[in-house]
Parts: C-alpha cells; structure tokens; sequence
C-alpha cells in the first residue's frame, strides 16, 4: 500500500505532529509499505527554517525509508492569527500541487490541528480517485474560539462549515481522544466512520535514564528538585499562573522551575519572571528530538498546564505519553477530561484544578518534602508506558488506513458497529 500524507510539521521539528507522523511512518514502512509525506522547510515555532534547510519550491529527501517532500511555503512564527493563516494557505496549495505529481497513492491522509492541510489532501485524494482520512489532532477552529480568537466572529463561522465539509467527506476520521469522537457526533458525522487513536510514546527512545549531573549544571538546575514544563508556550497553556506559582515558592530554594520549548507566549513569560526578579525558573529554547530523553531525565515532576476552558477537557497532551515512557512523575492542572483519567487510572501523578498558582505552588511544594511518594508515582508513570507505545498504536491506525482501501473501514478494530471504533490501548489492555 502506499499512502501519501500532507503535514506541515515533520522532523527535525519535534512537536507532537511531527513525531507522532515520523514515528508511525517509520513503522509503516518496516512493514512493507511505501509513504511519502509532503510537507515544508522546518520552521515551528519560531518561524525560522532550521539549520541546514533552505525554503524551496520542491525537494525530496529520504527519511528512515520515509519519502519525504518538502515544498515552498509562506514562513511565520508561531504567533499572530492573519500572519498563520496565509502560512497554512501556503502549505495547502503547495501540498496539493505536490501532491498530483506523486507515484498513485492507494490513500491520502492529512492532519489537523488545523484544517488547511487537510482541504489539500482532500483535492489530492478527490482528483486521484482515492480514499481521504483525516488525522484530528485538535478542534480547530473551536480551540482558537477557546482561547478568545475570533470568538463569534463570521469567520470563525465559516471555518466551522469548511471544518465539517471534510469530515463529511472523508472516508474515515482517525481522532486522539474520545471526546472529539463525541462532539462529532453531536454535530451530526457519522459515528461509524469514527476511530481513536490516542498519541503514544515510542520506547525505544523514551525510557528511564539518570540524570545528566552535567546537562543539569549547564541549565542551572544542579542538585535541586525540578519542575519541567516540556512543550509549546502557547495561548492554550495558561503559563503565566505557572510563573506566578514559581514566585509563590521563591523561599523554597530547592525547588526549580524549568521551561523547555518555544511558543507564542514564550517572550511574555521570559519579561514577567524577570520582572518578578525570580531566580527559580530556567528557560531553555527548543532542543534537538534526541535531546528530549536527557531533559526529562532532569525532571522530578512533568508539569502539564492547560487554560481554564471545557475544550480543554478534550485533550491528552503529548508531552504526557512522553513522561510515562521516561518514568517521570506527572503534575496537570487543567480542566478534568481525558488526561485526568489518564493521570488518575495508572497513578502516575497529581491532578490540579486548572489556572491556580496557590494550588500548584503547595502541591510542588508537598511533593518536593516527599521523595518516596514521587517515587511511587514514577513508577507508575514508566508502568503504563507500555498500554502508549508506539508500535500498538502505528499498527492499529494502519487497519484503519487498509480498511478505507479495502471499503471494510466500518469494522477493522474490535468488530465494532454502530459506535466509534476505539483503538485506545488502555481500553484495548482491559
């Protein structure tokens, strides 16, 4: 089988789309199929291509046997709604144009979190006469709404109708958490073409691993107890209330406060701690994919922070699959939800409300005085580990894939009928 998959995000980026693309892709491929994935000069979040790359109208490389297609897009970062927007344009209209001059796929899938790259992979699949799935990451645009873009606007209106032209018109819908399987049924898509299957985390790369005493010295965090937050600083993160709990345990010089990563928010953040005079928070820029083992490593709690928002109960952060593979102890405020059971169910963490500093200050500040429930619950973390590995998770959403292309798409998982075919491992481990 060959499938063709539109992203705009890929290795060497190192967000939860691009892994979560590469890592499947790889497998696919190691099981004897062919993929080719059309994407762009990496750039997220900064908006800057990486080292090495160059913004041109085609190139073609090949990644872990991965045919990888990079075409000329707008640029901007992570930042800005008009600026973002064209930039998706882009990817789409190069993305589809690519597209018709690939070998015949037998499936074209594309991922959100938003649409426009999926509009791309729908033409391509419509003008090639093949199936179109499409991978949902995030109810865009419901999450710009969620965090106060376009709230009510005729626009956001509008997206909302392309939004469900492409899931009325895909031949399967491949969603990461339950909760989006609900509120597409609540809006009329037919459960039936409805699959979960959640993020995960690859073990080969994410496992238990001492702590680098050297990486610590070099982020100044050496011999203290830390906190890392390990992912994009976005509008939907709510971090400013994470800074404003580090300065509530300024006194408590043991603990650290330790943010990985790059983000619309990042700038704000950086001016607030300074301006707070805090010397308990470190902020680190993105690093290298194969970097992330030894940051987490330097963790002694995974922090996962979410807005205040009922959205938001909908979602399961990547970064957590992340922390179980690595045996870390977790820490999430946000709305109870999915991550929550996660959390809660494998008893591998702390559960938080969601934007309260005086909450999270005082449960840092407990679990710092108490190694050996921390220990507990990171040991817990590294035991669910394997209900998210990638391995269960590529093969499953390949039976999805293969069901399109044979059209027994309805019953490839669990013979289900009438309900969403869920492929979420802690269920399928039951």
């Amino acid at each position: 089988m060959h499938i063709l998959f539109l992203s705009d995000n890929f290795p060497p980026e190192t967000n939860a789309p691009a892994s979560r693309l590469h890592e499947h892709a790889r497998r696919w491929v190691s099981a004897g199929h062919r993929v080719t994935v059309i994407t762009c000069a990496p750039n997220f979040p900064q908006g800057r291509v990486h080292a090495g790359y160059r913004n041109v109208w085609y190139a073609r490389t090949n990644v872990d046997g991965i045919d990888v297609v990079r075409v000329k897009t707008f640029i901007v970062a992570n930042r800005g709604f008009l600026l973002r927007t064209l930039d998706y344009i882009s990817f789409m209209v190069a993305g589809f144009i690519a597209g018709l001059f690939q070998r015949k796929p037998d499936v074209v899938v594309a991922t959100s979190p938003q649409f426009f790259a999926a509009v791309g992979g729908w033409m391509v699949a419509v003008l090639r006469g093949v199936p179109f799935v499409f991978e949902l990451r995030d109810l865009w645009p419901a999450s710009l709404e969620a965090v106060g873009a376009l709230k009510g606007s005729r626009v956001l209106r509008a997206f909302e109708r392309l939004e469900l032209f492409l899931y009325r018109r895909a031949r399967a819908v491949v969603c990461v958490t339950e909760a989006f399987v609900e509120d597409l049924v609540a809006r009329g898509i037919d459960r039936h073409k409805l699959y979960v299957v959640t993020n995960g985390v690859d073990l080969d790369q994410y496992q238990p691993t001492p702590r680098s005493l050297e990486f610590a010295r070099e982020l100044g965090v050496e011999g203290r107890f830390v906190v890392g937050y390990v992912g994009t600083h976005g509008m939907a993160h709510a971090l400013d209330k994470v800074v404003d709990a580090a300065a509530l345990l300024r006194e408590h010089t043991e603990i650290h406060f330790l943010f990985v990563g790059d983000g619309a928010a990042r700038d704000e953040l950086i001016d607030k701690a300074r301006a707070l005079a805090l010397t308990n928070v470190t902020f680190q820029a993105s690093l290298p994919k194969d970097k992330m083992p030894e940051v987490w490593a330097t963790c002694d709690l995974a922090l996962v922070h979410l807005r205040d928002t009922p959205l938001f109960a909908t979602v399961i952060p990547s970064k957590i699959f992340e922390a179980l593979g690595m045996g870390v102890a977790l820490v999430l405020a946000g709305p109870a939800g999915e991550a929550s059971r996660i959390i809660e169910r494998t008893g591998a963490g702390v559960v938080l409300p969601p934007e309260d500093p005086a909450a999270l200050a005082a449960s840092v500040a407990a679990l710092a005085l108490d190694p050996v429930r921390v220990l507990a619950m990171a040991r817990a973390s590294r035991a669910a580990a394997p209900l998210y590995s990638r391995d269960h998770l590529a093969n499953a959403m390949l039976e999805v894939l293969q069901g399109c292309v044979t059209g027994n798409a309805a019953n490839v998982l669990h013979g289900s009928f009438g309900t969403a075919a869920s492929v979420d491992p802690a269920r399928s481990a039951a």
